[in-house]
């Protein structure tokens, strides 16, 4: 009903113009004092005609309103699945959709080059940049002062933005990158705690893990980068007290600190990119990015990730792991 209004819209003028001119023909019909029926019978088998037309207009009306409405989700296809040309004004339309269609084309490869070379280049650097933090840390090892240990512990964090660098990277555009397989949780926990473990000691921060005996089908390397960003937050904004890690039924990762916490204000924005916080502002290594790429991970694992917190009393990141189900082959 919506288009049939549309339409007549769309016509109004013709429709207008009918009227006029049937009225002007009726009225010159009755002032030359002709018989009603020679009135009455033309003007009804005009409009008998002109409904006709007008019936056959509207169903060709539509079936092109049908057609454009499902090529609209053809993006740039559109211009190869076009109506057939009916008119001069189509043509014009079909040049200039496939003017513009040539253009965007051109101008997605243009772009999709450029960003496939940046891509490139940033995922060598990454690579390269690798080889001269592994030959400080391994300098580093050799001493055991205060200014080795701060040493080594700013060299940890410039490790953790590299990886966080190469998983931006890598996030979209590496699709055949997961490896689904079943994985011991407590196996993938535990080398997270590992890298982490010097943190604890400088930070004099306890941990409490709890293993739990669970597996989870998914993809070790970035379940692994998940974990890792969580403990590496909560490291950050944990001054005194401790980190618990535990599985809550039937199959919740549950990581709980004693930090600062995070306003309420913030919690529901902190999953967006670039997105800081009241706790960003105050610590301006801070870069927005972590807790977003744990999300895209996440979705891409089938993992759900939420957050509970409260300010001056902790932060608890949870992470539902029974999504998938190993089917039997």
């Amino acid at each position: 009903m919506r288009f049939f209004w549309k339409y007549a819209y769309s016509r109004r003028k013709t429709i207008a113009v009918v009227l006029i001119f049937t009225a002007v023909f009726a009225v010159s019909f009755l002032l030359y004092h002709l018989p009603f029926q020679a009135v009455v019978y033309p003007a009804l088998f005009c409009l008998a005609v002109g409904l006709i037309f007008t019936v056959t207009d509207y169903i060709n009306a539509l079936k092109k309103h049908k057609t454009l409405v499902e090529i609209q989700k053809l993006g740039t296809l559109i211009a190869d699945n076009l109506p057939d040309v009916k008119g001069i004004d189509d043509e014009d339309y079909r040049e200039i959709i496939q003017k513009l269609s040539d253009e965007l084309n051109d101008n997605a490869e243009n772009f999709s080059a450029k960003y496939r070379d940046m891509t490139e280049y940033y995922t060598v650097w990454v690579h390269q940049i690798k080889t001269p933090i592994t030959s400080m840390r391994l300098s580093l090892e050799k001493e055991d002062t205060a200014l080795s240990r701060k040493l080594s512990s700013d060299l940890f964090e410039i490790e953790r933005y590299v990886e966080m660098a190469l998983a931006f990277l890598r996030l979209d555009f590496e699709s055949s990158d997961y490896v689904f397989k079943e994985y011991s949780v407590d196996a993938i926990i535990e080398q997270a705690v590992t890298k982490f473990a010097h943190e604890f000691i400088a930070r004099k921060l306890s941990l409490k893990y709890t293993p739990s005996g669970k597996t989870a089908v998914t993809d070790e390397k970035w379940l692994s980068f998940v974990i890792e960003q969580i403990l590496s937050n909560a490291l950050k904004y944990t001054a005194d007290g401790e980190i618990r890690i535990y599985m809550r039924e039937p199959k919740t990762l549950c990581i709980e600190d004693t930090g600062i916490g995070i306003d309420s204000g913030d919690l529901p924005r902190v999953f967006e990119k670039g997105y800081t916080g009241n706790n960003g502002r105050k610590d301006k290594r801070a870069s927005g990015i972590g807790l977003f790429l744990c999300r895209k991970i996440c979705t891409k694992l089938n993992i759900d990730i939420s957050i509970k917190s409260e300010l001056n009393k902790g932060t608890t990141v949870f992470l539902d792991l029974k999504q998938y189900e190993l089917k039997a082959e």
